[in-house]
């Protein structure tokens, strides 16, 4: 007990001496690393991103002009960031009444069926990437909120076929596990006043070889005006620098 006791005592006559030797961080109340009013907490989810890369600029441009976008790409680009980050931004601007989150359930072998729950329990595994760029845009009590109400709705690949979705921003999220029909049947799911971002890296499908038909429509659809498709490459990854470096020899 006794030592304790000195080691605070030390402590304090530490702190005691070298203060005038500590600067203030955070000046002209500004950002507080303590500050936990829900003002400041809600502040940070809806400012607009801001590109990292002149081909994220391109991404961000493209979605604001165009109703169907393909961002195509490998991992760490921020193309699903970007995609649901959008979404929000058209969401709180009133540009949509709909948030749509499909992403196909193919993963490494395992099967959607085996998984225990609904639909939606079933898939939350596969949508985990979706739900936090969501919190981390809108926040965690507006995105429960939203998802009760259905103002974002989950659903898979499958169950798409025979909706029109109409005032509604669709994001279609790791497009290379989809087959050649399963994309075009997502593509003709759009309704008026709607937005479509589909993204995906074609060198990262769990497919059998042949079954990806992500960078096929892509080629297809970027002979057209009215679609965007953007290609990212390793210099736009913005994860650990030796993410781009192990993609240049894997």
């Amino acid at each position: 007990m006794g030592k304790r006791t000195r080691r605070v005592h030390n402590t304090a006559e530490n702190q005691n001496i070298h203060s005038s030797n500590i600067r203030p961080l955070y000046r002209d109340g500004g950002w507080d690393p303590l500050g936990t009013e829900d003002a400041k907490r809600e502040r940070k989810y809806i400012r607009k991103i801001k590109p990292q890369s002149d081909n994220q600029a391109q991404l961000i441009k493209a979605i604001e002009d165009h109703n169907v976008i393909l961002s195509v790409g490998p991992a760490g680009t921020g193309k699903t960031y970007i995609a649901v980050a959008k979404a929000v931004e058209a969401l709180d601007a009133g540009e949509v009444s709909k948030i749509m989150l499909c992403r196909p359930a193919v993963e490494a072998g395992e099967n959607l069926g085996y998984l225990p729950g609904a639909v939606d329990e079933k898939l939350a595994p596969y949508l985990r990437p979706l739900y936090d760029a969501l919190a981390d845009r809108m926040g965690l009590k507006n995105l429960k909120k939203y998802l009760h109400d259905g103002t974002i709705e989950i659903a898979p690949v499958a169950y798409m076929r025979g909706r029109t979705l109409n005032n509604a921003f669709i994001v279609v999220d790791e497009a290379q596990n989809c087959t050649y029909g399963q994309i075009k049947m997502l593509l003709t799911r759009l309704g008026w006043q709607s937005t479509m971002v589909m993204t995906g890296d074609p060198a990262q499908t769990d497919l059998l070889d042949g079954l990806s038909g992500l960078a096929d429509i892509s080629e297809r659809l970027s002979t057209l005006d009215d679609v965007s498709v953007i290609r990212l490459a390793d210099r736009d990854i913005v994860r650990h620098p030796l993410v781009a470096a192990m993609l240049q020899v894997i």
